[in-house]
C-alpha cells in the first residue's frame, strides 16, 4: 500500500490519564542506565547509555518506586505512548528534546513502558532511559520474556493508519497521527502470547516490487537488515538473546496490489511472480541462516481485489520448501467479511486488527510450538 513518506507534522504533548510536565534534556542524562529498560527492538546502542532506532512499534520497559517517571527522549519525527502499570497514560506527539514527566502516582512501585507508535524511515530517534521522580528510584528493567516472534511486512504490519476511522486522513491529523503500531495485529497476538517482539515492518514496499512501482532498485530487503533505516550501509547487530521461535513475514501486498506500468522490470503478472518467488526464497535462505532450522517461519497471505497471484505465489513457495524437507515453513493465508478497512487508505482499522489478530492466534494454537 501507499509509503507515508510526507506527514503534517506538529510538535504538541497531549496528556491523557496522568499529569504531565516537559522540559529539555539531553538523553545523556541517563548515562549507565541501559541495564535499567528493556526492549527487544532493534535498537543500535550509543556511548552515553542511549539508544536510537528507526523501526515502529519499538518499545522500553522499566520498574520505578515512587510518585513519577520521567522519560528522556529526542526525536521531533514520531509518536509515543507511554503507560504506566498497563494503562496508557499519555501520548506524546513529536517531543523533541525533552524529559516528559508523568507525576502524581501512588508512592508505590510502578511498571513504566514506552512505545513508538509510527513509522520514520527517513529519521532516528534516541531514548535515554527513565527517571525517578525525587524521593523515588529506578529499579533493575524487566527480564526478558520466554517467547519471541518477529514480525516482517509492510503497512498491515505496521499498522499504518488503523486509528483514524475513516479512509481519508487528510481532514483528521494525516497518517502519523491515526497510526498506532501498538495496535497492530502482531502487537496484539505478541501480547496475548506474553511474547517479546519486533515489528520490522515499512510502508510501501514490497519483496521485489513497491506500491505501484516506486522506488525501483529497492525494496524491502533493502533495508531488511538495518538498524537505522535511513543509513545506507547500517547493519543490526543481533544480540545473542533474540532467538525468535516464530517468524511472521507478510510481504507481497505491494508486489501485486497495483497494475504493472510501463517501463517497469517486468511485463506480465507471471513474471513477476516468478521474481517475487525467487527473491522470497533467497530471503527465507538468509532467516534460516540467522535464526537456524527450530523457528517456525509463517509466509502470509491476504485477499487482494485485483488478482489472486499473491495468494497463489505465497502458497507455492511454501510447498517447495517442504518439499525440500523444511516442514516448518507454514502458509497463513487470511481474510474476514467483517473487516471494514476504515484505516487511512484503506488499510486495516483497529477493528480489523483485532481480527486478524485472532485469526493469527488461532493459528498459532495449531502449530506444534515448544517455547
Amino acid at each position: 500500500m501507499q509509503t507515508p513518506r510526507r506527514f503534517t507534522r506538529r510538535t504538541l504533548v497531549t496528556a491523557a490519564a496522568a499529569g504531565l510536565v516537559t522540559a529539555a534534556a539531553s538523553p545523556s542524562q541517563a548515562s549507565g542506565a541501559r541495564a535499567r529498560f528493556h526492549t527487544a527492538g532493534r535498537v543500535r546502542n550509543t556511548s552515553d547509555g542511549s539508544v536510537e532506532y528507526s523501526w515502529p512499534g519499538i518499545s522500553f520497559e522499566g520498574r520505578f518506586r515512587g510518585t513519577g517517571v520521567g522519560i528522556l527522549l529526542d526525536d521531533a519525527d514520531n509518536d509515543y505512548d507511554v503507560q504506566i502499570d498497563g494503562t496508557t497514560a499519555t501520548t506524546l506527539v513529536t517531543p523533541g528534546r525533552t524529559t516528559s514527566w508523568i507525576a502524581d502516582l501512588p508512592d508505590t512501585e510502578h511498571r513504566v513502558r514506552l512505545v513508538k507508535r509510527t513509522e520514520s524511515p527517513w529519521a532516528t530517534g534516541r531514548f535515554g532511559g527513565f527517571l525517578a521522580a525525587p524521593g523515588g528510584a529506578v529499579l533493575p528493567g524487566p527480564r526478558l520474556r520466554r517467547r519471541q516472534i518477529e514480525f516482517i511486512g509492510d503497512s498491515f504490519t505496521a499498522g499504518y493508519g488503523n486509528v483514524s476511522g475513516t479512509r481519508d486522513c487528510s481532514g483528521n491529523g494525516g497518517v502519523n497521527r491515526n497510526s498506532n503500531a501498538d495496535l497492530a495485529f502482531g502487537a496484539l497476538t505478541a501480547r496475548s502470547l506474553d511474547a517479546d517482539y519486533q515489528l520490522n515492518a515499512y510502508s510501501g514496499l514490497g519483496m521485489v516490487r513497491n506500491y505501484n512501482g516506486s522506488s525501483p532498485g529497492t525494496d524491502f530487503r533493502t533495508y531488511y537488515d538495518r538498524a537505522l533505516l535511513h543509513v545506507d550501509g547500517d547493519i543490526w547487530r543481533k544480540p545473542d538473546t533474540w532467538r525468535p521461535r516464530v517468524v511472521v513475514i507478510g510481504l507481497g501486498i505491494n508486489d501485486f496490489s497495483t497494475p504493472l506500468n510501463p517501463g517497469e522490470r517486468w511485463t506480465t503478472e507471471d513474471g513477476l511472480a516468478a521474481a517475487y518467488e525467487a527473491a522470497y526464497h533467497g530471503f527465507l535462505d538468509k532467516l534460516r541462516a540467522r535464526y537456524g532450522p527450530t523457528p517456525f517461519i509463517v509466509v502470509g497471505a491476504t485477499y487482494l481485489a485485483n488478482t489472486t497471484a499473491f495468494a497463489r505465489t505465497a502458497l507455492r513457495i511454501v510447498e517447495e520448501r517442504n518439499r525440500r524437507g523444511d516442514d516448518r515453513v507454514r502458509s497463513w493465508y487470511y481474510d474476514d467479511p467483517a473487516l471494514d478497512r476504515l484505516g487511512c487508505d484503506w488499510h486495516p482499522s483497529s477493528h480489523d486488527h483485532r481480527i486478524i489478530s485472532g485469526l493469527l492466534d488461532t493459528f498459532l494454537a495449531g502449530l506444534p510450538l515448544r517455547w
